[in-house]
């Protein structure tokens, strides 16, 4: 790496006095004598062979390479400061990145919003969100692959408490052949259609009833193509109801009338990697999902 000739301290000082509008006021602001201020220049500008300031009348005024060197300079400033805390949290024991998984069946706002609020309280967290389905869930916990799970079931060697209990729905188009029937719908009309299924994103795929409602399936790898197929009148599914709200408000995706099994519900559950070495970022994580997910649970889940 090679050695920096002008320091931090120096590249302060040319901030500081663009930014004071002359040599007194920047002494002024920043605690520091106007001749100490002056030096600092004078090395940039004799350090790099190039000219920063010309004066006018009593004014510092910059030069185009001035403005450049400015630019870049603030940005150095603030990096450092940027460095400075992120190490302070470290020292407070806060982790860099945060890794969660979450079942794609909880609900994508109430999700984005508790990560919003936490990335207001740690600016500086990164976070690493796995978008996962059933299997998928539980091997990224037993492989320490996330901190933190949202999961519909709870590994062996895990513990975890319930978080939310989600209202699944069955639904289609209002213009699917199903709807067109007009009556009370058992699950032997069904069969005659197609099931539009999110398929395990675990290596090992957990055997579900879900599978054996129609043999005319779609197996796809994401909530938003089948949520997309089903708009599109091209098959039938459970859903979680809180993810297809606006499509369900907006007429696009109508409940089934199935005379059984029209709703089916199931509990997420909020699992710690290891609850005992969970950062500080984790557990407040842990805080607002919980707060968040009270009033969500329920026939709006």
């Amino acid at each position: 790496m090679e050695h920096a000739r002008i320091s931090l301290e120096q590249w302060r000082a040319l901030v500081a006095v663009v930014e004071a509008g002359s040599y007194a006021a920047a002494a002024e602001a920043i605690n520091k004598s106007a001749s100490t201020l002056s030096y600092a220049i004078n090395r940039i500008e004799t350090l790099l062979g190039l000219a920063v300031f010309r004066i006018e009348g009593r004014r510092a005024v910059l030069t185009a390479a001035g403005q450049t060197l400015y630019r870049r300079a603030h940005a150095l400033i603030d990096e450092s400061g940027r460095v400075e805390r992120m190490a302070q949290r470290l020292a407070a024991g806060e982790e860099p990145e945060l890794r969660l998984a979450a079942e794609i069946i909880f609900p994508t706002w109430l999700l984005l919003d508790c990560l919003d609020r936490l990335s207001r309280e740690f600016p500086e967290m990164r976070v690493q969100l796995h978008e996962s389905v059933l299997g998928g869930t539980s091997e990224l916990l037993t492989r320490g692959a996330v901190d933190l799970a949202i999961a519909s079931s709870i590994p062996a060697g895990f513990v975890g408490d319930a978080l939310i209990r989600v209202r699944f729905i069955a639904a289609a188009a209002p213009h699917h052949p199903l709807h067109q029937l007009r009556r009370e719908l058992t699950l032997d009309d069904l069969r005659d259609h197609r099931h539009l299924v999110v398929r395990d994103s675990g290596s090992q795929p957990a055997a579900s009833e879900a599978y054996r409602v129609s043999e005319r399936r779609w197996t796809v790898s994401s909530k938003a193509t089948s949520i997309r197929a089903a708009c599109m009148g091209l098959g039938f599914a459970w859903y979680a109801e809180g993810i297809i709200r606006r499509e369900l408000h907006g007429g696009q995706l109508k409940p089934l009338p199935l005379r059984e099994g029209r709703e089916r519900w199931a509990t997420l559950y909020l699992v710690y990697a290891d609850a005992d070495s969970a950062g500080p970022g984790a557990r407040r994580l842990s805080t607002l999902l919980r707060d968040a997910a009270g009033p969500a649970s329920g026939p709006c889940g």
